[in-house]
């Protein structure tokens, strides 16, 4: 009798199309000349590799909703289906080189077209409203990286050409706040609504009121970028990916000392904190790709989003993530709170 096995557990239980995931298995048939193989909803999945106790799989495009199931085949039977909750894509056609942004105003997503260094393009800041309205911004800012908003609500993007940071009004007209910044990528603000920008040549800047500018602190150069966001404990955490396998969370303080939050990570870029302090970040963990959550000690990380090419994330107020790979963006209702989001 033919029997298609049992899934016991599934690892990520988040994914987005193009991610890996595990599947534990109890009793599958590990045959694919026998019709042995993998689906989530009704779309076949790709096997990379497979036992009768593991299998992992490429979760497909296509999938028809975000709460859906995994079920093993054989021979045509297929197992008890096991639940999965796959992204929903929301948008195309991007080049997002780090975290999106949550406009707090009123929900809606900025998300840029950034461009190679020094390209210029006629659009390359988008809003994508609550409503799936995705409409361009008037002006097109050159290679815009970084983007955050202040206490106050209002939009800040670093331009990494030319080491600046510009204000964006309501109407998406743009002015420059501040210059010098050398390749400006990241952007953050602390909680007293000082604003810092990472230049991925090696120095994170302190900017002041009026667009004043000096040395917070210096790290090791990044080959992309710098990205950055404040913890709950108002230290300062950084990513600098590098060429490596191993790399770190940087953490510095409020007199700008460096030590290491977390060590590990495959070209670790976006990072965001939830309400509970445990930090989010796209990178590659144990050789898989995705989006990795690291407990609030640093004690240890686990794959929590399954996905390839990501390179940044942020949260809604519904508890969503958005989730940013290098030319799309997904929503998974993973019923997380993050901490810029009140």
């Amino acid at each position: 009798m033919k029997q298609a096995g049992k899934i016991v557990a599934v690892e990520p239980n988040y994914a987005i199309p193009g991610g890996e995931i595990a599947l534990e298995t109890d009793g599958f048939q590990a045959d694919v000349r026998g019709g042995s193989t993998v689906f989530i909803g009704r779309e076949r999945c790709r096997m990379v590799a497979a036992s009768s106790s593991r299998v992992m799989a490429i979760v497909p495009e296509g999938i028809a909703s975000e709460h859906t199931h995994v079920h093993l085949e054989h021979g045509g039977v297929q197992s008890e289906p096991f639940p999965i909750l796959v992204g929903k894509r929301l948008a195309g056609e991007m080049h997002i080189v780090a975290n999106p942004a949550v406009d707090p105003t009123d929900d809606a997503l900025i998300l840029t077209r950034s461009g190679s260094r020094g390209q210029r393009l006629n659009a390359t800041l988008f809003r994508l409203e609550p409503d799936g309205f995705l409409d361009e911004m008037p002006e097109a800012i050159l290679n815009p990286t970084g983007i955050a908003f202040d206490k106050d609500g209002q939009m800040f993007v670093t331009n990494r050409a030319q080491g600046e940071v510009y204000a964006i009004s309501r109407d998406g007209s743009s002015s420059v706040f501040a210059t010098g910044l050398g390749i400006a990528t990241g952007l953050a603000f602390d909680s007293d609504g000082t604003m810092y920008v990472g230049d991925r040549s090696g120095t994170i800047h302190r900017v002041k009121d009026f667009g004043e500018v000096d040395t917070f602190t210096v790290l090791e150069p990044s080959v992309a970028a710098y990205h950055m966001a404040f913890g709950p404990d108002g230290r300062l955490f950084v990513t600098a990916p590098g060429l490596a396998s191993h790399d770190a969370v940087h953490v510095i303080d409020h007199e700008g000392f460096d030590e290491i939050f977390f060590r590990g990570l495959g070209r670790p870029q976006g990072l965001a904190f939830d309400t509970d302090g445990n930090l989010y970040v796209a990178a590659c963990f144990k050789g898989r790709h995705g989006v990795v959550r690291i407990a609030p000690d640093g004690a240890s990380g686990e794959h929590f989003v399954a996905g390839v090419n990501v390179v940044g994330l942020c949260f809604t107020r519904k508890g969503e993530m958005v989730v940013a790979t290098n030319d799309s963006v997904y929503s998974i209702p993973c019923g997380v709170k993050g901490t810029l989001i009140n």
